[in-house]
């Protein structure tokens, strides 16, 4: 079944192609020439969200409807009604098809803890990903629990637990330090160094039961984002390249890209 939008069109792609009469192209197509007639007040503005939703969609691939229609309003302040522009996202057909999930019946985790301030919590966790020529990088992430603020992506071709620590050290500089710092079981963090520094350093750290990733689910959470929207875009030559796009994305995700959490702002506005 043909929506009155589609037959209006197709009306006026008759009378134009095969120079028939506005009545009796209505007549055929079964349109009101009231309908057939009538132009919106809102076309440019219609058109002006479509070319943001274009827009948005084709550099951020992994966006849905919401976070288009919360960057709109809440980054670059465009007053417009959900309803209009998401009308205007389904006849651009920018739908993203989501695949439904298996169901497994878990047992309930424990809530995690909401911290109600920054450097209260922060949490730790490493990622792996490959250059173009196969060669193998880690990524170690760092973000605070509180506004999920992403406050160091580190990358090299080896990330020992010296070279985790060092870079601790650099971020407490500048952004003080945490009560607490939550990460899995992995080797660079049971280390006895970490251990030392931590108890050198007054802070509590916390370990995830193992096989419970959900306990950590805040970095988790964040991994996936870096994931599919930013390490996943491009086919990477050398680690410089990396290092240089991850930069200017935790710029943008910071400052820019909202959080569903964070009541569709960026982390950075929640103080």
């Amino acid at each position: 079944v043909l929506r009155p939008v589609q037959r209006k069109s197709l009306a006026q792609q008759a009378t134009e192609q095969f120079k028939i009469s506005i009545s009796m192209a209505c007549l055929i197509f079964k349109v009101s020439q009231t309908c057939y007639r009538y132009k919106a007040r809102l076309d440019q503005e219609n058109i002006q969200i479509a070319d943001w939703l274009i827009k948005l969609t084709n550099e951020h691939k992994t966006w849905g409807f919401k976070l288009c229609f919360l960057y709109l309003r809440n980054i670059k302040n465009y007053q417009w009604n959900h309803k209009r522009v998401y009308r205007i996202y389904k006849e651009l057909e920018l739908n993203l098809r989501i695949k439904p999930n298996k169901r497994i019946k878990r047992e309930q985790p424990e809530p995690l803890a909401v911290p109600t301030a920054k450097n209260e919590s922060w949490s730790m966790d490493f990622m792996h990903d490959q250059l173009s020529d196969g060669r193998s990088y880690r990524v170690h992430n760092v973000i605070d629990d509180y506004n999920r603020e992403s406050l160091d992506i580190l990358i090299d071709f080896s990330l020992p637990a010296e070279r985790v620590l060092r870079g601790l050290d650099q971020l407490i500089e500048w952004r003080g330090k945490p009560k607490r710092i939550r990460t899995d079981n992995g080797p660079e963090y049971i280390s006895e160094l970490m251990e030392k520094w931590c108890d050198q350093h007054g802070i509590e750290h916390v370990f995830t039961q193992p096989g419970n990733p959900q306990q950590n689910a805040y970095v988790e959470r964040f991994n996936r984002t870096v994931r599919y929207e930013c390490l996943n875009q491009y086919l990477f030559r050398d680690l410089s390249e990396v290092q240089d796009y991850t930069t200017d994305w935790q710029y943008f995700y910071n400052h820019e890209r909202p959080h569903m959490s964070v009541n569709g702002c960026p982390p950075i506005f929640k103080q």
